[in-house]
């Protein structure tokens, strides 16, 4: 059976945590890999985690399954997070599932179970799992233009024309916000045009939201993706957890479908339950009742919006010390748009070659395609890793 076969190619990302790992410099910077670095380097737990942890432990008195879509009260509550009261909860559909991943991969076989021909179209650039899960599930992938590398913004006028050829029920791939590779985000009168060109061509938004209270805040950052869901009859949400809980390895995402009423919904929900047994059967509950934990309890609610605001603003600080000092280096504003962008994520504009020299000359570990992860600067890093980027790219 084995004898013929050929081991897919290494997954970029992990092919850069190796190289990186084997890298003897003791002074190598990682902005590859994409998870929060506090201004010590390091990943932590959060301390609301931490304390909803150790009240699930003490109380805690079974490990048996929970239902195929997970806990309802721990769906409930991400729900009210993402989409406050702009839904009503009777119209909206719900399934936990291992992570971000496992919801965007159980929203799009959601809408190849019932709209097999339908096309997926996703923002030129976007986070590389979307095409190959749409590649690997047999679905129509179009692109839309996004991101204007001129300017370092959004390319608006190229996006509104091609997702005006969208046809009724195909997918649109929407970010939230934080743009995964581009940090390029959405501004509010871009969505409300989006949705006007939605509602007329009548395809549904699928909105992959990753990085929630990473941009602006919690309300802030939920605002595009409720006015869709306000204003249209369908929409696909797929959540994650690991970046602003800091629950990487518990694998916590939701998927949601909003739905034109309790009849479709019931019918949506079952499909969903359906769909998890046959990929995964229950999904993950410990991290889930962190989140549902800290959600529920004023204190511990607090306690985790303040560090969540902790941590974004320190990724801003990043971006705006990072451009500041490329500004000083290379006597010029091409880097600018830097500061602008919001999230983890940003594309220097950097080609293979020169992604090849920041990791072989200085020690810079930056994806292939230029993206570099910010919040892995430190107020100690952010000089020398602007210096190579003006050596390399000046």
């Amino acid at each position: 059976m084995f004898d013929d076969l050929t081991a897919p190619e290494a997954d970029k990302i992990l092919r850069l945590m190796a190289m990186f790992a084997a890298d003897g410099r003791v002074d190598k910077v990682d902005l590859g890999v994409g998870v929060y670095r506090d201004p010590a380097g390091h990943t932590p737990i959060m301390a609301a985690v931490r304390r909803a942890e150790a009240a699930i432990a003490a109380e805690q008195v079974t490990k048996s399954y929970v239902g195929l879509s997970g806990d309802p009260a721990f769906c409930s509550a991400l729900r009210d997070l993402i989409l406050g009261d702009v839904v009503a909860p009777e119209r909206v559909a719900l399934c936990a599932t291992p992570g971000g991943t496992g919801a965007v991969r159980q929203a799009l076989e959601l809408a190849r179970h019932v709209s097999p021909d339908a096309a997926v179209w996703m923002p030129t650039p976007t986070w590389p799992n979307h095409p190959s899960m749409v590649g690997h599930l047999g679905q129509t992938a179009n692109s839309y233009r996004y991101y204007d590398e001129a300017t370092g913004g959004l390319d608006r006028e190229g996006m509104l024309a091609d997702l005006a050829q969208a046809k009724a029920g195909d997918v649109v791939l929407l970010h939230a916000c934080c743009h995964n590779p581009t940090g390029a985000d959405l501004r509010m009168e871009d969505w409300r045009t989006v949705g006007d060109v939605l509602d007329a061509t009548g395809a549904v938004p699928f909105i992959d939201m990753a990085y929630l209270g990473f941009a602006e805040g919690l309300t802030e950052d939920a605002t595009g993706t409720r006015h869709l869901a306000a204003r249209l009859p369908e929409v696909l949400i797929a959540a994650s957890c690991s970046k602003n809980f800091g629950l990487y390895r518990e694998r916590v995402g939701l998927c949601l479908a909003v739905t034109s009423g309790p009849g479709p919904r019931a019918a949506v929900a079952g499909t969903m339950a359906h769909l998890n047994r046959q990929t995964f059967a229950f999904p993950p509950d410990h991290g889930a009742r962190v989140v549902q934990t800290i959600l529920g309890d004023a204190e511990l609610r607090q306690m985790w919006e303040a560090e969540l605001t902790g941590m974004r603003e320190t990724m801003n600080a990043n971006r705006a010390a990072l451009a500041d000092a490329l500004r000083a280096e290379t006597g010029s504003d091409r880097f600018g748009f830097l500061g602008a962008h919001r999230g983890m994520f940003s594309l220097i504009g950097a080609d293979p070659a020169q992604v090849d020299r920041l990791r072989e000359d200085h020690g810079i570990y930056v994806v292939g395609d230029g993206r570099m992860n910010v919040a892995g600067l430190t107020p100690d890093t952010i000089p020398r890793v602007a210096r190579a980027i003006a050596d390399v790219m000046g």
